[in-house]
C-alpha cells in the first residue's frame, strides 16, 4: 500500500496553504486510489498545548484515509553548500513517504550539506526542499521540479518567481540561491553562495 506525507506548517496561531496541502492530498489519492471522499485535513488537525506558541512541522502521513500525524518544533536548518548529483530515474512527482530514493542521493554529498540534483540535464531540488535563483533583483525556479511544493505553488500563483528551463551552464548566471518548501520562506532561508553549489 502506497503512503504519502503532507508536510504543514503552522506558526503564529494558524496552519498555512491548507487549501494547497488539501488539493495534493486529494489528487495524489485520486491518482493511486480512485474516487474517494475528499480529506479535509485541516478537521484532524490539532496542536498539542505545549506547542501552541511556536513554529511546528505537522506530518501528516495518509494512504486512503489518515494514518497518523506528528507534531514537532521547528528550527530552520543551517545550508551553506550544496553538491550536484545526476540521477535521470528519480522519480518524486508524488510526496511519497518512503523516500528512500532521496536518502541514496543524499549519500552523495561527500561535505556539502545537501545536494543538488539533476535530472535529464535540468537542475531541479535539493533533497528536501524547491530551490530559487536570483537573477537581477527576480526570482527564478525550476520550470520542471522534482516536486511542486505547496509554497512554490503559492509564490508562482502570486508572481514572485518566475519558472524556466534552467541547467547547470545557468549556475554562473546567478548571484544566489535559496530553497522554498512548506516550513521555511524564501525570507527565512539560508542565502546559498552559487560558488557552493559544486560540480
Amino acid at each position: 500500500m502506497y503512503q504519502f506525507i503532507e508536510t504543514i506548517c503552522y506558526e503564529h496561531g494558524l496552519f498555512r496553504r491548507l487549501d494547497l496541502h488539501n488539493e495534493r492530498c486529494n489528487r495524489t489519492r485520486l491518482h493511486f486510489f480512485g474516487l474517494q471522499p475528499d480529506i479535509r485535513i485541516e478537521l484532524h488537525l490539532a496542536i498539542p498545548p505545549p506547542l501552541i506558541n511556536e513554529t511546528v512541522k505537522c506530518t501528516l502521513t495518509y494512504g486512503i484515509d489518515i494514518l497518523s500525524i506528528e507534531y514537532v518544533a521547528y528550527k530552520i536548518r543551517p545550508l551553506n553548500s550544496l553538491q550536484i548529483v545526476v540521477d535521470d530515474t528519480i522519480n518524486y512527482a508524488f510526496k511519497y513517504a518512503d523516500r528512500s530514493g532521496l536518502t541514496k542521493l543524499l549519500e552523495k554529498r561527500g561535505q556539502d550539506d545537501d545536494i543538488l540534483i539533476v535530472k535529464n540535464g535540468l537542475l531541479t531540488d535539493i533533497s528536501y526542499a524547491n530551490i530559487i535563483y536570483l537573477y537581477k533583483n527576480k526570482w527564478y525556479s525550476q520550470q520542471n521540479p522534482l516536486l511542486f511544493g505547496t509554497r512554490l505553488q503559492h509564490y508562482l500563483k502570486e508572481g514572485r518567481i518566475t519558472p524556466a528551463l534552467l541547467t547547470p551552464e545557468d549556475l554562473p548566471k546567478f548571484t544566489e540561491a535559496r530553497i522554498i518548501n512548506a516550513m521555511i520562506s524564501i525570507e527565512e532561508s539560508p542565502v546559498i553562495p552559487v560558488n557552493a553549489i559544486h560540480f
